[in-house]
């Protein structure tokens, strides 16, 4: 009796350590369904690392809904966000009826009316870009009283109560505006730079990381005395509105022979000014940002000194991989948060993916953008962009 109860006592043993064991397999299973090693540069321009986070987008429920601000200011939105975080999603394992990507169109009230609309369909995240700080506070409100996480995507919502953050690292963004304006004065001989200092609108907290990042470039060289502020618009991302803003300047400061500008956008219609008041190629520095085909085409004909470019497919990803994580309730890897951003209106910093600017010029436009597919090289190379002896000379087939 005493070795029966024995060995029923050891075969209990057995089942409990059995049981023990399969629960530790089950643990090590499901770590090790999170990709081992995910970084804030995991992403490529195939999209290959979602697929790993398949046994994750498993484990969630609810839906994703992703909200673009318009389509006037950037035309990014519409031709590459669009489809990038489309395609991330899908390739992260989640089906057409798990997400939504939808666009505002300008109107703080579609906007939220948007993220309203998702959450009462079931989403569990919203990834947003928002118009304004008001507005995207408000859908961030609303998103938390109703147990939903929010990502803010390439703009910070001042005063939001966001879970996380994803963008390019801005103040970088303007570090390379502010360079680039220096390297073409340099490469241009411009003798004397009389600087007219261009920035985004007020509301937006991108465009005052941006201001901040080149005017820690230009500050000393004003200080120094070797180049001249000759002033500073109150700016706007609207490029009718900076077209006005840079003639009642250029009209008050004769002597004015560059300008550092913040995106390609608002560049594009003072360039052509510029070319109306017979302003030649390579004698008036211009800056940009977002890589757009005018941008480029200026770039190529001498018209503007670069553009910073900012691989979207990459901030998709990222926006994507941490949706995939927030759906999940699991957190993301810590080197994939690699950073943080200050909310100046919270006074708290929020935690960010950013991400790797460049700036673009005409020696390294073949291998960035156009590698990257983000323009076609053969509308590029044409009219009303640039020319083929302008492509064949920075290396870019038509």
């Amino acid at each position: 009796m005493k070795i029966t109860k024995k060995a029923g006592s050891l075969a209990s043993a057995s089942v409990a350590v059995t049981a023990m064991v399969g629960a530790l397999v089950g643990q090590v299973g499901a770590a090790s369904a999170a990709p081992s090693g995910l970084t804030a540069s995991s992403f490529n321009r195939n999209f290959t690392t979602m697929a790993q986070l398949k046994a994750i987008t498993a484990k969630g429920k609810g839906s994703i809904g992703v909200i673009l601000p318009d389509t006037v200011s950037s035309t990014r939105y519409v031709e590459f966000d669009a489809p990038y975080l489309t395609m991330a999603l899908e390739k992260a394992g989640l089906s057409p009826s798990q997400f939504s990507v939808v666009n505002a169109h300008g109107s703080d009230a579609t906007e939220f009316s948007q993220a309203q609309a998702d959450i009462t369909k079931g989403a569990s995240v919203l990834i947003m870009d928002p118009l304004d700080s008001g507005v995207g506070a408000k859908i961030e409100a609303y998103a938390k009283a109703h147990g939903v996480q929010t990502i803010d995507y390439d703009r910070l919502t001042l005063g939001g109560v966001r879970n996380y953050y994803v963008s390019f690292n801005n103040v970088r963004v303007g570090q390379l505006l502010g360079q680039g304006l220096v390297s073409c004065v340099n490469a241009w001989h411009v003798s004397k730079p009389q600087v007219l200092v261009m920035r985004g609108a007020p509301t937006d907290n991108n465009a005052t990381l941006f201001y901040n990042g080149y005017m820690s470039v230009l500050n000393p060289l004003f200080k120094s005395g070797k180049y001249v502020d000759v002033g500073q618009p109150a700016g706007t991302w609207t490029p009718s509105v900076a077209l006005t803003e840079f003639q009642q300047q250029f009209t008050a400061h004769a002597n004015m022979n560059a300008v550092l500008m913040p995106n390609d956008e608002n560049g594009a219609p003072i360039i052509k000014y510029l070319q109306s008041k017979g302003i030649k190629p390579k004698s008036f520095p211009v800056t940009g940002q977002d890589a757009t085909l005018t941008g480029l085409g200026n770039i190529l004909t001498g018209y503007q000194c670069g553009t910073v470019y900012k691989p979207i497919y990459l901030e998709a990803q990222a926006a994507a991989a941490l949706a995939i994580y927030a759906r999940a309730h699991m957190t993301p890897p810590a080197a994939l948060v690699n950073g943080t951003t200050l909310d100046s209106v919270k006074h708290v910093q929020v935690k960010s993916v950013l991400l790797t600017p460049e700036w673009v010029t005409a020696k390294n436009m073949n291998s960035t953008v156009i590698a990257d597919k983000f323009v076609p090289s053969a509308q590029l190379c044409a009219a009303p962009y640039a020319s083929a002896a302008a492509c064949k000379a920075a290396g870019i087939k038509a």
